[in-house]
């Protein structure tokens, strides 16, 4: 799948969304890419989803089902793009562009899928599933999915912490570092991709595509904030580059 040159075809139920993330998952570990990291992460939210629908845990769980797939139906196809050497969005890019260079460590990496996928393609997909009035009836739903986000989060840090082993004695400490930015950066994206989509939603299909160019230029600026991100950060991700996991596959493991 990540190297897959056939013609993109959209998932249609979430568990074609999860067979296909599992295709990305196991080409990436074949390849030793790390586009399968952000695919992990993916993996491992979309199936706590599912698990939430199937459980009711939602007012209309269909309605949900069918963001979820449309949601994931984006970022499949900016990865195909990016894989056929196609032109996509300006922030996947960055993101895909950022998993064939050394000195991203795996934080930065989920850091760039998150706000690609949310930034952009979150407030998109909402709107696509909604029409005029029916997007205000999402709400409820689509904030029930940031406590599943949040019940998740102690359990990403466990697997960065497997990854870059000094994590866990600052967490000890007190230097919760990498789950107050995890927590911070995709409960604020989700707040900024709702707002995305009541302004999309109401818009023609021209219109609608220069919103999503102007998103895409402000989570493309974000994208390279999270690549490089100064002097001291840079120091910092470099210091932890070159202590955490070695190996994709190794580092696949953690994550799933």
């Amino acid at each position: 799948m990540v190297g897959s040159l056939a013609p993109f075809r959209p998932a249609e139920t979430v568990d074609e969304v999860l067979d296909r993330l599992d295709a990305v998952i196991s080409a990436a570990r074949r390849e030793r890419s790390r586009l399968g990291y952000f695919a992990s992460l993916y993996r491992n939210v979309t199936a706590r989803g599912r698990e939430a629908i199937l459980r009711g845990d939602f007012e209309d769980g269909g309605r949900m089902a069918a963001l979820d797939v449309a949601f994931a139906n984006r970022y499949l196809d900016a990865l195909h793009r990016f894989s056929a050497a196609e032109p996509t969005s300006k922030c996947w890019e960055e993101a895909f562009g950022a998993t064939r260079r050394w000195r991203p460590i795996v934080l930065q990496h989920l850091l760039l899928g998150i706000n690609a996928h949310i930034n952009l393609d979150l407030g998109a997909a909402a709107a696509g599933v909604s029409s005029g009035g029916a997007l205000a009836g999402l709400r409820r739903d689509f904030d029930t999915v940031n406590g599943i986000l949040c019940a998740m989060l102690d359990d990403v840090q466990d697997r960065l912490t497997r990854i870059w082993p000094l994590m866990g004695p600052l967490d000890r400490v007190g230097c919760r570092t990498d789950e107050a930015v995890l927590h911070f950066s995709i409960l604020h994206a989700r707040d900024a991709a709702w707002d995305v989509a009541t302004t999309l939603v109401h818009l023609d299909p021209e219109h609608a595509d220069r919103e999503l160019a102007r998103v895409d230029e402000w989570a493309t600026v974000l994208a390279r904030l999270i690549r490089t991100p100064g002097m001291s950060g840079s120091a910092a991700a470099l210091m932890i580059r070159v202590t955490e996991l070695r190996g994709v596959p190794k580092v696949l493991d953690a994550l799933s």
